[in-house]
């Protein structure tokens, strides 16, 4: 099966080696050429421009896993609407508004061609460990590309469809937006150790016993003591965390369902207050924390 993978960046890169590695012909397209040329020493299909993407499905329907920033996929699938062949499948593996997925899901469609929404966790880990995936839009297209997602999970990753175009994405801003919510519950926690009334309490050793089967034991928590164990002051992280977009869709979503989320406003209001320079040991280690499983940039 051939599938172009558009945006190679952290986790689009190892989206096109875990499928290229197991006998996908990987057609590798990304706005700067390095990408690119270390795809093709691996032996990958490279495409520098969107027409030679193109040219290598030859008589085959395209497939194109779109891996691209939410700010930037309205206009880049206006692009590729004009070039894509009609029956093709453009999937958008990143974090979009599923309420705009949805509207895109039927712009797509008036072009003769299907939109898939497939919301992928798993950050720099997914490669290795397999990605865990939320999957919207058409049922019969889910199909066609099924075995992709077969691929990604391997070897401990999940995949699952989800119901009509949005319902991917949906399943995957919520995800985030409870990922918010933990993360700062074990900031704070941290913190609460670090500077509450006992002085020398360590940290790491606090983390590592919370991980052998305590209520909290979590992937997350692994990472929250690792990160502490390489640096324990989180000395050269200034604590300025970003905010995605999904906590903020999800937040807006529920109160148009007049459904209340205050821990997920609560730590969402953390993340805008750290942008205008509200920091401490807490924000510091979120920052850490997304570096970890996501390789995001430590500092602003």
């Amino acid at each position: 099966m051939k599938i172009a993978v558009i945006g190679l960046g952290k986790m689009g890169w190892q989206i096109a080696k875990k499928l290229h590695e197991d006998n996908f012909t990987v057609i590798a397209h990304n706005i700067s050429r390095g990408p690119v040329d270390e795809a093709k020493s691996l032996n990958m299909v490279p495409a520098y421009t969107k027409e030679e993407v193109l040219a290598a499905f030859g008589s085959d329907k395209p497939v194109v896993w779109l891996m691209l920033p939410s700010d930037v996929m309205e206009a880049e699938l206006d692009v590729w609407l004009k070039l894509l062949p009609k029956g093709s499948i453009i999937i958008d593996g990143g974090n979009s508004d599923f309420r705009l997925t949805k509207k895109r899901a039927e712009k797509v469609a008036s072009f003769g061609s299907v939109f898939m929404d497939v919301g992928t966790s798993g950050g720099v880990w997914g490669y290795k460990n397999g990605f865990s995936m939320m999957a919207g839009g058409d049922e019969a297209s889910f199909k066609v590309i099924e075995p992709v997602l077969k691929t990604l999970a391997k070897p401990e990753g999940a995949y699952h469809h989800f119901g009509e175009s949005g319902a991917g994405h949906f399943v995957k801003m919520t995800h985030n937006a409870i990922e918010y919510g933990m993360m700062e519950s074990l900031a704070e926690g941290y913190r609460l150790l670090k500077e509450g009334p006992y002085k020398n309490i360590d940290l790491v050793s606090a983390g590592d016993v919370w991980q052998h089967h305590s209520v909290i034991t979590s992937w997350l928590n692994e990472l929250t003591r690792d990160a502490l164990k390489e640096n324990r002051e989180l000395d050269g992280i200034d604590g300025f965390v970003a905010e995605s977009g999904e906590a903020r869709w999800a937040l807006e979503t529920a109160k148009d369902f007049k459904i209340e989320t205050p821990a997920m406003q609560a730590a969402f209001d953390v993340r805008l207050a750290s942008q205008k320079g509200e920091v401490n040991f807490a924000t510091k280690l979120l920052a850490a924390m997304r570096n970890a499983f996501g390789g995001h940039k430590i500092n602003k």
